[in-house]
């Protein structure tokens, strides 16, 4: 086990006029899982790749524990990478799949059949040991990759959106299943996925990337209540923080009939800023009378979950765009009808239009 340090690493691809990965500064912890998320083309895969050998680190370095493996061959830096595609030989059995990268590596046979039933009892795989992959389900495919890696005991996992083959109801029962296994093993693991709900519910911390940059890195509750800035903000929760433009008076924000007091400290850091970004997640707002402050729309659609329902509303005389609320799902309002909302005032969150970052910091 390891602690792996990105130290200002930036990797310029060939013919680029801007990195992929700019300046990336980011410790993991020793045994920690820490996902990397963000939209496409923003780095994330590029920031694994470097640390796996498989891409140039332009500037910076990158340790994995004491070591600088920033120039060091992929096969002498002590990881394992389980891929997108399984990267399974077709003509092995499980067995063999699992244990290859130990026969390179010239260990006996008999350590190697040790290594690879305990591995197959940690993954429920003692029953398909002797098939091919062919004959293996998507998520046994998945669960035989994780196995090459377990076998390997390398310092440091490393996933490339291992479930993105998978099934909604399959992913969500195998990201389960990975998360367990990774807290028993204890090992260093780097996991990156385009799924912020993926990345909420597995990663002890998760750090988040935009063209390149690195944006926040924290806990995913720290992530949810406090985004360091706008982006963050819309990107991570499910459905994501409306965010709206609120017209800046004396001491409050106005977006409608809305009225968000502002205390001296945000005030001092909006500068002349006459607007501000205002963010209210889906369970901020409440539903409210006629005669309460608060936002008409007109339902457009309403998603009932079970449990929860979301109203889909486009604001009354504005051009902000939909907007999202979460509603008790045994009074769901109809398509096509008013709804007034309300909002909880110490759920709201304010960003700079200027810089998109949080106020007050």
């Amino acid at each position: 086990m390891a602690i792996v340090t990105y130290d200002q690493a930036s990797c310029v691809y060939p013919g680029a006029t801007s990195p992929s990965v700019d300046k990336l500064d980011l410790e993991i912890r020793d045994g920690e899982f820490m996902v990397l998320v963000g939209p496409s083309g923003c780095g994330k895969s590029t920031s694994l790749r470097m640390l796996a050998g498989l891409e140039e680190v332009s500037s910076g370095t990158i340790h994995i524990g004491e070591r600088d493996v920033s120039r060091m061959p992929p096969k002498d830096r002590d990881i394992a990478m389980v891929f997108q595609n399984y990267a399974l030989y077709p003509h092995m059995t499980v067995a063999d799949n699992m244990g290859f990268a130990l026969k390179m590596a010239g260990m006996g046979k008999e350590e190697r059949a040790t290594k690879i039933k305990e591995a197959a009892k940690l993954l429920d795989l003692e029953d398909y040991l002797d098939r091919k992959p062919k004959a293996l389900s998507g998520g046994q495919r998945q669960r035989v990759a994780m196995g090459r890696a377990i076998v390997r005991e390398p310092q440091v996992f490393l996933m490339d959106e291992p479930l993105s083959n998978l099934d909604a109801k399959l992913r969500v029962s195998t990201r389960s299943q990975i998360a367990s296994l990774q807290r028993r093993l204890d090992v260093t693991t780097v996991y990156v996925t385009h799924d912020q709900v993926e990345a909420m519910t597995m990663g002890d911390r998760v750090a988040v990337l935009k063209d390149g940059l690195l944006q926040q890195v924290d806990t995913p509750l720290n992530l949810y209540d406090r985004p360091r800035n706008a982006f963050v903000a819309g990107f991570i929760g499910s459905p994501a923080m409306n965010l709206m433009t609120g017209t800046v008076t004396e001491e409050a924000a106005k977006v409608g009939d809305l009225t968000i007091p502002l205390d001296a400290e945000t005030r001092s850091k909006l500068g002349g800023d006459k607007e501000v970004t205002v963010g209210i997640r889906p369970e901020a707002f409440t539903r409210v009378g006629a005669d309460e402050p608060g936002l008409d729309a007109t339902i457009n659609v309403v998603e009932e979950l079970g449990a929860d329902a979301f109203v889909y509303a486009s604001l009354v005389g504005s051009d902000e765009g939909e907007i999202v609320a979460r509603h008790d799902a045994r009074s769901v309002p109809e398509r096509g009808k008013p709804i007034r909302l309300g909002v909880l005032r110490e759920k709201v969150h304010l960003f700079s239009v200027t810089t998109g970052e949080r106020l007050p910091d």
